[in-house]
């Protein structure tokens, strides 16, 4: 088993379309090249496990930076991937700058703390000579502080990740989402996205944190208002979704934590809009 799988939790046989590394077979459809594009930003505890795990996949990788002051670059330019310098533009314009920097036109998109399992990897492998699907979905299962979370909505967390950029790009300011495809065209991917999310609490704090600023700023912009019951009861229900109805106890100490972060994000959001909207009246 490769070094950066941890786990993987669907099984599937390899593909009778791959053989001998991802080779199609005599009179089979020539596959599709493939490229992986990836946006990062001080990834060098990620990033060489995200690449690794490409190899052999794609034909192509992206990685588009923002700035980072550590080892990413280095690490990305030994790998032999096309790095590419760029001023933060938000997600979805970072996103679709950087497939504009592919060579090919089909996209796998994913995120530096990510790393395709042996099973998702196959089935990429497989469809590699589908020329007839567009966009496909998978699976992703997340790893908390060394816990593999799956139930208080956190798997299987279906991602949309692999699309023609001519027909698909990325919306949408804070959760960037593929758009130009009908629901109906996603094909959804046996294997799971491994992602390497937190390695303390204390990581996920400081995203809670980064991420309710996001949305408080995204919800002023739309006239939104908290609201008391918002305020108040948004954090109590919060923490009985994950937690209770969501079988978030099911992953024990890990669940309670993130729940209990949840929760304090959920009330943390609507605290910084109401903050907002008094320091901006008019």
């Amino acid at each position: 088993m490769p070094s950066w799988e941890i786990a993987d939790v669907k099984r599937m046989q390899p593909s009778a379309e791959v053989h001998n590394g991802g080779t199609p077979p005599p009179g089979a459809t020539t596959p599709r090249p493939l490229s992986a594009v990836i946006i990062t930003l001080n990834e060098e505890r990620n990033i060489a496990r995200c690449l690794e795990s490409l190899r052999g996949v794609v034909d192509d990788i992206v990685v588009v930076d923002s700035g980072s002051v550590d080892r990413t670059e280095e690490i990305c330019r030994s790998h032999g991937v096309n790095f590419i310098r760029q001023a933060w533009l938000g997600y979805s314009a970072q996103k679709n700058l950087a497939n504009g920097h592919a060579r090919h036109d089909w996209i796998l998109s994913v995120d530096a703390d990510e790393a395709l399992s042996e099973g998702l990897r196959r089935s990429i492998l497989g469809l590699k000579g589908e020329g007839a699907i567009r966009v496909c979905r998978f699976a992703r299962l997340t790893n908390y502080c060394g816990h593999w979370v799956r139930h208080g909505g956190w798997y299987p967390d279906h991602k949309t990740r692999l699309f023609d950029r001519r027909t698909a790009r990325w919306e949408g300011a804070l959760h960037e989402e593929l758009q130009g495809f009908s629901r109906s065209e996603v094909v959804l991917l046996e294997g799971d996205c491994l992602h390497y999310s937190y390695y303390t609490v204390e990581d996920h704090r400081r995203q809670a944190d980064r991420f309710t600023t996001l949305a408080a700023e995204e919800l002023f912009r739309r006239g939104r208002r908290a609201g008391v019951l918002r305020l108040h009861l948004g954090p109590v229900w919060k923490f009985i979704l994950d937690y209770g109805l969501r079988l978030g106890f099911l992953d024990g100490s890990a669940g309670l934590r993130i729940a209990s972060i949840s929760a304090g994000a959920t009330r943390m959001k609507y605290l910084k809009l109401e903050g907002l909207r008094r320091a901006n009246p008019g």
